[in-house]
């Protein structure tokens, strides 16, 4: 087999009706040299059946990576997908977000040795996301329901509806990407090489937000990568569920971590 331009990880943990809209989305990639590797947080024995009974009906390679259910452990599994990618170019995204026809090939067209890319995605309502299909999503609904996100933020139901907008014209692009926003971290590329530089994902975080993207962002921009953005370029539709829970633990690590200024992290990929 070719070397893929791309490995997309997807972050996941039993919830396999979204993974199979997610998988329906990455199956109408208009670049599709790539691979995806399942990266699973402990899903049950019964959900882990369904996902390897997912996986042969996809053209492209898929492999899945699982490890036991001790609490939330994302940036373990991560650490363990980013020693098992094929690509040089590796691209997170959450299995609650279904990607845009142009999304890897944004990704891969952007992102490169020293650069990381971050997008965007609309916030759907449980109305909306509760009325997809996995044929729906295969025909592009998504790509064709701006009017429907726009009534649904109105309706005080999603939000973001205007970054589902695709962008093609190079120089509004531009105009919308100038400001730097933050990593958010159910979109993001990276090179596998300026992964492997920063020790990865920091596992010390064990529960969600900061440490996923936050964390990994300021240590990378502290190695010299730069972030390019790719607002109504690279973008994502996000299924609806209940915020998880912040916890403090998170916030007052992340101090740490930029009080200490260093890119390498103290656990990670290498646990030396």
């Amino acid at each position: 087999m070719s070397k893929p331009k791309a490995t997309v990880v997807i972050a996941f943990y039993n919830k396999v009706r979204f993974l199979e809209l997610v998988l329906a989305g990455f199956s109408r990639q208009t670049e599709t040299n790539f691979e995806v590797i399942i990266a699973d947080d402990g899903s049950t024995a019964e959900n882990v059946a369904k996902v390897h009974a997912l996986i042969p009906q996809y053209p492209f390679r898929i492999s899945h990576m699982w490890q036991e259910d001790n609490g939330f452990r994302k940036n373990v599994i991560y650490n363990k997908a980013i020693v098992a990618a094929q690509a040089d170019i590796i691209i997170f995204v959450d299995g609650d977000c279904i990607p845009h026809a142009q999304f890897v090939k944004e990704h891969t067209n952007s992102t490169r040795l020293g650069f990381c890319s971050a997008g965007r995605r609309v916030n759907m309502s449980s109305q909306l996301s509760d009325s997809l299909t996995t044929e729906a999503v295969k025909s592009g609904v998504l790509e064709k329901s701006n009017i429907r996100f726009f009534l649904d933020a109105w309706r005080g139901r999603g939000n973001h509806s205007g970054q589902g907008y695709y962008v093609t014209k190079p120089l509004l692009r531009k105009l919308i990407n100038q400001r730097d926003r933050g990593v958010l971290g159910s979109n993001f590329s990276v090179h596998k090489q300026d992964l492997i530089e920063i020790n990865g994902f920091d596992e010390r975080y064990v529960h969600p937000a900061v440490g996923e993207d936050t964390d990994i962002e300021f240590r990378l921009r502290l190695k010299g990568v730069q972030v390019l953005y790719l607002i109504n370029v690279a973008n994502q539709y996000h299924l609806y569920h209940r915020i998880l829970q912040r916890e403090e633990e998170n916030p007052r690590l992340f101090a740490q971590v930029k009080k200490e200024n260093k890119y390498f992290a103290a656990l990670g990929i290498s646990k030396k």
